[in-house]
């Protein structure tokens, strides 16, 4: 363990110039920081952040490696000790190797354990600790992927990129975290400044700062002095914790802190500032943010590494509203970190920031239970039976059960949803999004309804104009004019209109200039973002009027998106080389899996770069092997350059990675209906729907490749069979136009009954 650390860190000094100058800083930096923040120091200590990563050693390991033993499906592993190193040695696919145990990652509800697989590449082990207690079902070895067989040609196996803690976890774990990964040696050379989420992962660069003397302080008043009493008192009432013994902010600062004010007759405080001796309503300037969502969010990498107090959309392209990431309604499905289900809240939108309900340095609540959100909630309105129809011993009383519902990810870990949403069992009926309710009562969403109606007099809360964004994201049909008008609502947060304006493009009707002008003039940024990336949509002389202005826009993210949609316009302006130099780094620094080579190959191939898309893509399958698209993609540019012995043997090589991929079964039935070798292409078309049933192209090409061999009747009888409620359109179509080939009436009646379900 400790000649890996090492070596970690001697690589670290040969690629510094001013290597000691910037230890001792960094070192002078931290001494600084507990200094003169001893609270605030202590208060990390127990937090997260403080735990998010560390060296694998006696006071660090939680899990038991006193010869403890897991299976799991075909993988074995025996945790042990030798001295002070921790091993695990782990069997699977009949080989079993032995490796030492680097890192711990994580305190809670898991600890994983990271491995070094390669010089400088670090993988997390298929097997976590649960560290809940055992009275949670804790205290036991946990494998990561709890229902599933995870077999070493599987794109989730823990040796693949998708397991990978320099490309998937580093930057958040630790400070100052570069991956560095090379694209020519295809390799890691991961630095970071501390092992784990320190000051400066908030805080940025604070040499400066602690270089000020305590009694330059004390003399330039002017800006900033000791607090006083009455200021110390001013700082506890806004909900902000300062000790008088130690410089802080100036008096402009403290001004523009603010506080919550519930004046008399109101059901929920709002933000005030001070003004003229009084505190007067005010918006509230929640930028800092940008930090925490740098991390707490489901986003892609524009650069390498975080930068704090950079703006987030400089670094980041955010996840919207998307299924299969959220529910129809907006609320979590998978796992994504709190920012999309922040964004969409009545919280966010008044100026409730992260620090407002946790401690910004222990990251725990500031206050357990209710008096929680009484913080600024009426307990005149909102605590007891008045509002929840509970009584105060039952859990539903608790706010958060029933407007911060959790789900449970990797089997263990809990998380709550922060969208502050109400319960609307009409919505979960249709759409099979959860139901707070229900968690608790044994019933169904019609029993729900009726309770809501009696208590409330409705069931519902929801807008019309709501009502039709769930139905936009639960797959109903819309109109370019439909999701327009539900873009420009603004009853609507601001991340469900950017999401809304992200699906223009898949109702496959051409959009104009004046469709999306106003969004790309919008003062907000997310809004910006979805217009760069709905400009697809824009046939090509459309984009050149007021889209390519988002070239030039305040965020990378927008001038990343606005670039590749730009693609092909012959467009040679410097605003466009720039843009597209971004584009092409954010490609570059998400390399180190597939869907980095397999970007930048799209970009290179629109720019008639054929043979370095070609490079890219064939990079692409190396680094991620298990990863269909680039083998997909390499064999259609071979098609198109009609080497058909090399598109047949990279579809070949796919299929003998992934035998169980319909992808490939459905590419190979291609390729040999093109080569005119139908019967063997049936054989794979066939395989195809058994590995996939649920994906009409499968049936669809089936049944077709079946008729041009001339057993119609069969494809016919397929599509009956396939074809379920609601039907797909196209197989009905299908099979209504083979029926009527045949001249079968009785199926021609089956299809056109399907019609008009």
């Amino acid at each position: 363990m400790d000649v890996v650390v090492s070596r970690l860190f001697s690589l670290f000094v040969l690629l510094t110039l001013t290597t000691n100058i910037f230890v001792v800083a960094q070192a002078q930096e931290a001494a600084n920081c507990v200094n003169c923040h001893k609270e605030q120091v202590e208060q990390w200590k127990i937090s997260d952040h403080a735990k998010a990563m560390d060296h694998a050693t006696d006071s660090s390991v939680l899990g038991n490696f006193e010869k403890a033993t897991i299976t799991h499906f075909t993988q074995t592993s025996y945790f042990f000790k030798n001295g002070g190193d921790f091993f695990a040695k782990l069997t699977e696919a009949g080989v079993t190797t032995t490796y030492p145990i680097t890192y711990v990652f994580g305190h809670y509800p898991l600890q994983q354990y990271l491995v070094e697989t390669q010089n400088g590449q670090f993988q997390v082990f298929p097997f976590a600790w649960d560290a809940r207690d055992e009275k949670e079902g804790g205290q036991r070895w946990y494998p990561n992927y709890s229902s599933e067989d995870i077999a070493t040609n599987d794109r989730l196996h823990w040796k693949q990129p998708l397991q990978n803690w320099n490309g998937m976890c580093a930057d958040c774990h630790s400070s100052g975290l570069t991956r560095n990964f090379d694209t020519d040696s295809l390799s890691f050379n991961s630095q970071f400044d501390e092992i784990n989420v320190s000051c400066k992962s908030c805080h940025g660069e604070m040499l400066s700062h602690a270089d000020v003397k305590y009694s330059e302080f004390e003399k330039n008043e002017g800006n900033h002095y000791r607090l006083s009493e009455p200021a110390d008192e001013f700082h506890k009432s806004s909900g902000t914790t300062l000790t008088n013994t130690s410089p802080t902010l100036s008096r402009n600062e403290q001004k523009s802190l603010g506080k919550w004010l519930l004046k008399e007759g109101n059901r929920i405080a709002t933000w005030h500032e001070e003004k003229d001796g009084e505190f007067v309503p005010a918006s509230r300037d929640n930028s800092f943010m940008d930090t925490c969502f740098a991390c707490h969010s489901l986003r892609s990498a524009l650069t390498d590494g975080i930068r704090p107090q950079q703006p987030f959309l400089d670094q980041f392209s955010p996840s919207l509203l998307l299924s299969p990431l959220y529910f129809a309604d907006g609320q979590i499905r998978e796992e994504v970190y709190v920012y999309g289900s922040f964004l969409q809240s009545r919280m966010y939108e008044a100026g409730v920031n992260c620090n407002d309900c946790h401690n910004p340095h222990s990251m725990k609540l500031k206050i357990e239970g209710n008096g929680l959100c009484l913080q600024c909630h009426s307990v005149a309105t909102y605590q007891g039976k008045i509002h929840s129809r509970h009584a105060e011993s039952e859990g539903a009383n608790q706010c958060i059960n029933c407007h911060m519902p959790s789900r449970t990810y990797m089997g263990a870990d809990a998380r709550r949803d922060h969208s502050f949403s109400i319960p609307t069992p009409q919505v979960s009926a249709i759409t099979g999004s959860p139901n707070a309710c229900l968690n608790c009562h044994n019933k169904d969403n019609a029993w729900v309804s009726k309770q809501l109606t009696k208590w409330y007099g409705r069931d519902s809360t929801l807008s019309s104009i709501e009502k039709d964004y769930v139905s936009l994201m639960h797959g109903d049909s819309f109109s370019n004019q439909a999701i327009l008008r539900i873009a420009h609502s603004a009853s609507l947060p601001v991340i469900k209109r950017a999401t809304a304006i992200t699906m223009l493009p898949l109702t496959n009707q051409p959009l104009s200039n004046k469709d999306l002008r106003h969004f790309i003039q919008s003062n907000e940024p997310l809004i910006r973002l979805a217009a760069a990336q709905a400009g697809r949509a824009l046939p090509l002389h459309e984009r050149m009027k007021s889209y390519v202005k988002l070239l030039d826009d305040q965020y990378r993210a927008i001038r990343i998106a606005a670039a590749n949609n730009l693609i092909g316009s012959d467009k040679k302006s410097k605003s466009f080389k720039s843009a597209l130099s971004e584009l092409t780094l954010s490609n570059k620094v998400s390399q180190w899996r597939g869907e980095g080579s397999l970007n930048q190959s799209l970009v290179e191939y629109q720019l008639g770069n054929v043979g370095q898309a070609e490079v890219l893509l064939k990079q692409g399958v190396r680094v991620d092997p298990y990863f269909e698209a680039n083998y997909i993609n390499l064999a259609e540019l071979y098609r198109t350059q009609h080497k058909t012995q090399l598109e047949k043997q990279i579809l070949l090589n796919g299929t003998e990675n992934m035998p169980e991929s319909d992808l490939f079964n459905y590419a190979l039935g291609m390729f040999y209906i093109r080569n005119q070798e139908k019967p063997t292409a049936i054989t794979y078309f066939k395989k195809a729907t058994e590995l996939a049933p649920d994906n009409p192209q499968n049936w669809y090409i089936y049944a077709l490749a079946l008729d041009s061999i001339g057993e119609t009747e069969t494809g016919i009888s397929i599509l009956k069979n396939v074809i379920i409620t609601p039907p797909d359109s196209s197989l009905v179509k299908l099979g209504l136009s083979l029926s009527r080939k045949l001249g079968d009436d009785a199926s021609t009646l089956f299809f056109q009954s399907k019609i008009r379900q």
